[in-house]
């Protein structure tokens, strides 16, 4: 089954992080947790998103388009990247979700995908 890991941290520290310049992306470091499930095939993807001040929420009432900046709530923590994971039961995503290096600053919301198995 998969099961969506929503990164949650700081959103004043996301804000003040520096962006890379476009095509300046480093080379990758190291990243303990993510190479452990890749060797264990139970990362499917993930990426870490822009910080929340780039973010636009949409929204449509009564017809009209609303649009304001940054996230849809004002909170303290934001969704800062995300890892689409593959796990046996919702225990076992509960357990990779806790090995994540954020999850001792921040949060990390584990949640199936529509549709999967219910455990």
């Amino acid at each position: 089954m998969k099961y969506l890991l929503l990164v949650c941290w700081d959103a004043e520290q996301m804000n003040g992080q520096t962006e890379p310049e476009p095509g300046t992306a480093e080379e990758p470091e190291s990243f303990p947790w993510l190479d452990d499930l890749q060797s264990r095939g139970k990362w499917v993807t993930g990426d870490q998103l822009a910080p929340p001040r780039r973010g636009r929420s949409v929204r449509v009432r009564d017809g009209k388009r609303l649009v304001t900046d940054g996230p849809f709530a004002e909170t303290k923590e934001a969704v800062g990247g995300f890892d689409l994971i593959e796990a046996d039961s919702l225990e076992q995503a509960v357990e990779i979700a806790s090995d994540h290096p954020v999850a001792a600053i921040g949060t990390i919301e584990v949640r199936p995908l529509w549709g999967s198995e219910a455990s």
